[in-house]
């Protein structure tokens, strides 16, 4: 577990960096469907950026409402629908909303939301989420933890275009 700000969001900047790639592909590769037998799981790029960084948002939506006060009604209702069994219908919705992004705004969200989070972190009290257990959960949970999850696909779609 993290003690301190400073050292989460160096290995959540130091996780996340593999997954810049992402945002220099071309536009084939980024919408380029892989297999669905393979570790890719018939994502594309647009796919995987779309997971991440609609969860980074979430989280990004969370870090703004505590650096305010010591709250986040974004993360009871996540928490809630998630808990209630609506994780696949959330990542499907989430999904939904970023294919129909065009994708220089899925480039944009890919290089802006990550530093936005980082930056909005840096400036909510500790106590709000690095030493409260169940935010700095939700925090790992919506960025390291997950970055870790998909490490495979990540590999496959760059793989996939050379990269």
């Amino acid at each position: 577990m993290y003690v301190d700000a400073l050292s989460f969001l160096e290995d959540e900047r130091e996780a996340w960096a593999p997954f810049e790639a992402l945002a220099a592909l071309p536009d084939e590769a980024l919408e380029r469907a892989m297999p669905e037998d393979g570790p890719a799981h018939g994502w594309s790029g647009r796919d995987l950026a779309a997971h991440l960084v609609a969860w980074q948002g979430l989280a990004l939506q969370v870090a703004r409402e505590l650096a305010l006060g010591d709250a986040s009604g974004t993360m009871d209702r996540v928490d809630a629908e998630w808990e209630a069994g609506g994780g696949d219908a959330m990542n499907a919705a989430l999904q939904a909303e970023w294919r129909a992004l065009p994708l220089d705004e899925v480039r944009r969200r890919l290089a802006t939301v990550p530093g936005e989070l980082r930056g909005y972190l840096t400036v909510v009290p500790e106590t709000r989420w690095v030493k409260n257990s169940k935010r700095l959960a939700f925090f790992l949970e919506s960025t390291l933890d997950h970055y870790a999850e998909h490490e495979a696909e990540l590999r496959a779609i760059l793989g996939a275009a050379g990269r």
